[in-house]
């Protein structure tokens, strides 16, 4: 199922707040791509949501 860009957006912020809180990386990074993406939490979460790794789900009520 693809997400909307919100549900999308919200994803990627919540991963982002738990990366900022000190959750571990799901996927291998090396030292050189963290410094390319400045170790930013948000970049993390987004390669983490490309590469479908992410522990978060939506729940969507059909009316």
């Amino acid at each position: 199922m693809k997400h909307t860009k919100y549900e999308k957006a919200r994803i990627i912020g919540a991963r982002s707040l738990q990366l900022a809180a000190g959750a571990p990386v799901l996927i291998k990074l090396s030292k050189a791509e963290l410094e390319s993406i400045n170790f930013s939490t948000v970049k993390i979460a987004e390669l983490e949501y490309e590469k479908k790794v992410l522990p978060i789900s939506i729940k969507r009520q059909l009316a």
